[in-house]
Protein backbone atom coordinates (compact mmCIF):
# COMPACT_ATOMS: atom_id res chain seq x y z
CA UNK A 1 0.00 0.00 0.00
CA UNK A 2 1.25 3.52 -0.44
CA UNK A 3 2.29 5.18 2.74
CA UNK A 4 1.96 9.22 3.17
CA UNK A 5 5.03 11.07 2.64
CA UNK A 6 5.81 13.64 5.51
CA UNK A 7 8.23 16.21 6.03
CA UNK A 8 11.40 14.70 8.30
CA UNK A 9 9.25 11.19 8.87
CA UNK A 10 9.73 8.07 7.45
CA UNK A 11 6.88 5.44 7.50
CA UNK A 12 7.78 1.59 6.70
CA UNK A 13 4.96 -0.79 7.18
CA UNK A 14 6.39 -4.79 6.84
CA UNK A 15 4.28 -7.41 8.26
CA UNK A 16 1.63 -5.47 10.25
CA UNK A 17 3.99 -3.41 11.96
CA UNK A 18 4.34 -0.22 11.43
CA UNK A 19 7.57 1.81 12.12
CA UNK A 20 7.37 6.20 12.19
CA UNK A 21 11.44 7.07 12.59
CA UNK A 22 11.56 10.67 13.11
CA UNK A 23 14.31 11.48 10.73
CA UNK A 24 16.16 14.92 11.23
CA UNK A 25 19.32 13.39 12.30
CA UNK A 26 21.24 16.86 11.43
CA UNK A 27 18.91 18.38 14.48
CA UNK A 28 19.26 15.24 16.80
CA UNK A 29 15.36 15.15 15.96
CA UNK A 30 14.50 18.23 17.28
CA UNK A 31 10.92 18.92 16.57
CA UNK A 32 10.27 21.86 14.39
CA UNK A 33 6.99 23.06 12.84
CA UNK A 34 6.82 20.54 9.62
CA UNK A 35 7.34 17.32 11.69
CA UNK A 36 5.34 18.78 14.83
CA UNK A 37 2.79 18.41 11.80
CA UNK A 38 4.39 14.93 10.49
CA UNK A 39 3.76 13.43 13.92
CA UNK A 40 0.36 14.35 14.25
CA UNK A 41 -0.51 13.41 10.61
CA UNK A 42 1.63 9.70 10.78
CA UNK A 43 -0.30 8.98 14.08
CA UNK A 44 -3.87 9.62 12.56
CA UNK A 45 -2.81 7.36 9.44
CA UNK A 46 -1.47 4.55 12.02
CA UNK A 47 -4.63 4.48 14.05
CA UNK A 48 -6.49 4.11 11.06
CA UNK A 49 -4.19 1.85 9.01
CA UNK A 50 -5.97 -1.72 8.86
CA UNK A 51 -2.62 -3.16 7.98
CA UNK A 52 -1.10 -2.18 10.81
CA UNK A 53 -1.38 -4.13 14.07
CA UNK A 54 1.49 -2.67 16.14
CA UNK A 55 3.20 0.97 15.75
CA UNK A 56 7.04 1.46 16.29
CA UNK A 57 8.11 4.61 17.37
CA UNK A 58 11.62 5.72 17.26
CA UNK A 59 14.06 7.87 16.10
CA UNK A 60 17.25 7.90 13.56
CA UNK A 61 20.78 8.83 14.24
CA UNK A 62 22.08 9.15 18.09
CA UNK A 63 19.05 10.70 19.40
CA UNK A 64 15.17 9.62 19.80
CA UNK A 65 14.19 13.19 19.91
CA UNK A 66 16.10 16.89 21.37
CA UNK A 67 12.12 17.86 21.86
CA UNK A 68 10.98 21.36 20.35
CA UNK A 69 13.26 23.10 18.23
CA UNK A 70 14.55 25.90 20.11
CA UNK A 71 15.16 27.89 16.82
CA UNK A 72 11.55 27.60 15.41
CA UNK A 73 9.60 28.53 18.91
CA UNK A 74 6.51 29.57 18.87
CA UNK A 75 6.88 33.90 19.08
CA UNK A 76 2.93 34.83 18.59
CA UNK A 77 -0.30 33.48 20.25
CA UNK A 78 -1.52 32.76 17.08
CA UNK A 79 1.39 30.11 16.30
CA UNK A 80 1.15 29.23 19.74
CA UNK A 81 -2.15 27.93 18.75
CA UNK A 82 -1.75 26.70 15.70
CA UNK A 83 1.13 24.30 16.96
CA UNK A 84 -1.04 23.79 20.37
CA UNK A 85 -3.75 21.89 18.42
CA UNK A 86 -1.10 19.90 16.64
CA UNK A 87 0.33 18.84 20.23
CA UNK A 88 -3.58 18.51 21.22
CA UNK A 89 -3.76 16.12 18.29
CA UNK A 90 -0.83 13.85 18.75
CA UNK A 91 -1.49 13.10 22.40
CA UNK A 92 -5.51 12.67 21.62
CA UNK A 93 -4.24 10.18 18.87
CA UNK A 94 -1.33 8.15 20.86
CA UNK A 95 -4.12 7.89 23.74
CA UNK A 96 -7.32 6.87 22.05
CA UNK A 97 -5.51 4.64 19.62
CA UNK A 98 -6.45 1.12 19.96
CA UNK A 99 -2.88 -0.48 18.36
CA UNK A 100 0.14 -0.93 20.63
CA UNK A 101 2.48 1.73 20.63
CA UNK A 102 6.16 0.80 20.87
CA UNK A 103 8.62 3.24 21.50
CA UNK A 104 12.39 2.16 20.31
CA UNK A 105 14.20 4.46 22.60
CA UNK A 106 17.24 4.53 20.80
CA UNK A 107 18.96 7.74 22.61
CA UNK A 108 18.08 11.09 24.47
CA UNK A 109 14.04 11.80 24.34
CA UNK A 110 13.84 15.62 25.51
CA UNK A 111 10.63 18.15 26.60
CA UNK A 112 8.41 16.87 23.72
CA UNK A 113 10.73 14.21 23.06
CA UNK A 114 9.65 12.26 26.72
CA UNK A 115 6.02 12.80 26.11
CA UNK A 116 5.82 10.94 22.97
CA UNK A 117 8.26 8.40 24.99
CA UNK A 118 5.73 7.97 27.77
CA UNK A 119 2.61 8.03 25.79
CA UNK A 120 3.72 5.19 24.51
CA UNK A 121 2.69 1.70 25.59
CA UNK A 122 5.47 -0.25 26.14
CA UNK A 123 9.52 1.25 26.30
CA UNK A 124 12.44 -0.57 24.78
CA UNK A 125 15.49 1.64 25.95
CA UNK A 126 19.20 1.75 24.56
CA UNK A 127 21.60 1.79 27.96
CA UNK A 128 22.81 5.09 27.85
CA UNK A 129 19.82 7.09 26.65
CA UNK A 130 18.57 9.57 28.90
CA UNK A 131 14.85 10.97 29.40
CA UNK A 132 13.48 14.38 30.61
CA UNK A 133 11.57 17.70 30.42
CA UNK A 134 13.45 20.44 31.12
CA UNK A 135 10.85 22.85 30.26
CA UNK A 136 11.03 24.59 33.35
CA UNK A 137 14.99 25.31 32.70
CA UNK A 138 13.21 27.43 29.49
CA UNK A 139 11.02 29.18 31.53
CA UNK A 140 8.15 27.49 30.45
CA UNK A 141 5.36 25.26 31.62
CA UNK A 142 5.68 21.15 31.01
CA UNK A 143 2.41 21.39 28.80
CA UNK A 144 3.22 19.33 26.10
CA UNK A 145 2.18 15.88 27.71
CA UNK A 146 4.38 16.45 30.50
CA UNK A 147 2.33 17.20 33.59
CA UNK A 148 -0.53 14.69 32.06
CA UNK A 149 1.94 11.60 31.77
CA UNK A 150 4.61 11.75 34.24
CA UNK A 151 2.62 11.34 37.44
CA UNK A 152 1.14 8.58 35.75
CA UNK A 153 4.29 6.43 35.10
CA UNK A 154 6.31 7.49 38.40
CA UNK A 155 3.74 8.87 40.59
CA UNK A 156 3.42 12.23 42.11
CA UNK A 157 6.48 12.88 44.15
CA UNK A 158 9.11 11.60 41.75
CA UNK A 159 7.36 13.66 38.51
CA UNK A 160 7.14 16.88 40.44
CA UNK A 161 10.74 16.75 41.18
CA UNK A 162 11.83 15.92 37.98
CA UNK A 163 9.22 18.46 36.01
CA UNK A 164 10.26 21.39 38.53
CA UNK A 165 14.27 20.73 38.35
CA UNK A 166 14.42 19.49 34.65
CA UNK A 167 16.91 17.08 35.64
CA UNK A 168 17.70 14.01 33.11
CA UNK A 169 17.66 10.75 33.83
CA UNK A 170 19.10 7.76 32.67
CA UNK A 171 17.50 5.22 31.39
CA UNK A 172 18.39 2.33 34.31
CA UNK A 173 16.96 5.28 37.03
CA UNK A 174 14.25 5.64 34.44
CA UNK A 175 12.99 2.30 34.40
CA UNK A 176 13.19 2.19 38.22
CA UNK A 177 10.77 4.78 38.45
CA UNK A 178 8.13 3.07 35.90
CA UNK A 179 9.29 5.12 33.17
CA UNK A 180 10.73 2.52 30.96
CA UNK A 181 9.69 -0.91 30.06
CA UNK A 182 13.10 -2.69 29.11
CA UNK A 183 16.91 -1.60 29.12
CA UNK A 184 18.92 -2.93 27.14
CA UNK A 185 22.50 -3.03 25.73
CA UNK A 186 22.30 -1.06 22.19
CA UNK A 187 23.29 -3.64 19.89
CA UNK A 188 20.67 -5.64 21.12
CA UNK A 189 17.52 -3.01 20.92
CA UNK A 190 16.31 -3.99 17.02
CA UNK A 191 16.10 -7.67 18.30
CA UNK A 192 14.73 -6.87 21.53
CA UNK A 193 11.88 -4.09 19.57
CA UNK A 194 11.23 -6.89 16.70
CA UNK A 195 10.44 -9.85 18.91
CA UNK A 196 8.07 -7.53 21.22
CA UNK A 197 6.32 -6.18 18.09
CA UNK A 198 6.17 -9.64 16.39
CA UNK A 199 4.64 -11.10 19.62
CA UNK A 200 1.94 -8.33 19.89
CA UNK A 201 1.23 -8.33 16.19
CA UNK A 202 0.74 -12.37 16.30
CA UNK A 203 -1.52 -11.93 19.20
CA UNK A 204 -5.11 -11.56 19.21
CA UNK A 205 -5.95 -7.88 17.97
CA UNK A 206 -9.29 -7.34 19.73
CA UNK A 207 -8.85 -8.58 23.07
CA UNK A 208 -5.00 -6.06 22.56
CA UNK A 209 -6.71 -3.31 21.43
CA UNK A 210 -9.82 -3.41 23.86
CA UNK A 211 -7.05 -3.78 26.63
CA UNK A 212 -5.15 -1.25 25.62
CA UNK A 213 -8.03 1.12 25.83
CA UNK A 214 -9.53 0.33 29.14
CA UNK A 215 -6.15 0.64 30.47
CA UNK A 216 -6.02 4.21 29.07
CA UNK A 217 -9.32 4.90 30.38
CA UNK A 218 -7.88 7.16 33.27
CA UNK A 219 -5.35 8.90 30.78
CA UNK A 220 -8.25 10.04 28.34
CA UNK A 221 -10.23 11.08 31.39
CA UNK A 222 -7.49 13.57 32.33
CA UNK A 223 -6.50 14.85 29.02
CA UNK A 224 -9.12 17.78 29.30
CA UNK A 225 -8.30 18.57 32.46
CA UNK A 226 -4.70 18.30 33.06
CA UNK A 227 -3.42 18.73 29.41
CA UNK A 228 -5.57 21.10 28.61
CA UNK A 229 -4.47 23.18 31.67
CA UNK A 230 -0.74 22.40 31.04
CA UNK A 231 -0.89 23.64 27.74
CA UNK A 232 -2.73 27.04 28.53
CA UNK A 233 0.14 27.19 31.39
CA UNK A 234 2.64 26.85 29.40
CA UNK A 235 1.07 29.40 26.70
CA UNK A 236 0.87 32.05 29.36
CA UNK A 237 4.69 31.45 30.26
CA UNK A 238 5.92 31.68 27.22
CA UNK A 239 4.99 35.64 26.82
CA UNK A 240 7.18 35.59 30.15
CA UNK A 241 10.11 37.84 30.23
CA UNK A 242 12.00 34.57 31.93
CA UNK A 243 11.52 33.04 28.78
CA UNK A 244 13.15 35.48 26.54
CA UNK A 245 16.03 35.56 28.84
CA UNK A 246 16.17 31.68 28.63
CA UNK A 247 15.95 31.85 25.11
CA UNK A 248 18.74 34.68 25.18
CA UNK A 249 21.03 32.75 27.55
CA UNK A 250 20.31 29.63 25.58
CA UNK A 251 21.93 31.34 22.00
CA UNK A 252 24.92 32.73 23.97
CA UNK A 253 25.37 29.43 25.66
CA UNK A 254 25.25 30.83 29.24
CA UNK A 255 22.94 30.57 32.24
CA UNK A 256 19.90 32.71 32.83
CA UNK A 257 19.06 34.40 35.19
CA UNK A 258 15.08 34.33 36.15
CA UNK A 259 13.32 36.94 37.58
CA UNK A 260 9.80 35.82 37.75
CA UNK A 261 8.90 38.11 35.39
Amino acid sequence: MDLPRLDHLHLDLTDGILTLTLDRPERLNAINHPLHQSIARAFDFACDCEEARVVVLTGAGRAFSAGGDMAEISSSVDEFARESAYGRKIVQRMVDCDKPIICRLNGDAIGLGASLVLLSDIVVAARGARIGDPHVRMGLVAGDGGALIWPMHAGLMAAKYYLLTGDLLPADEAKALGLITFVVEPEELDARTAAIAAKLAAGAPLAIRWTKRAINAAVAHALPTVFDQSLAYEGLSMMSEDHAEAKAAFLAKRKPVFRGR
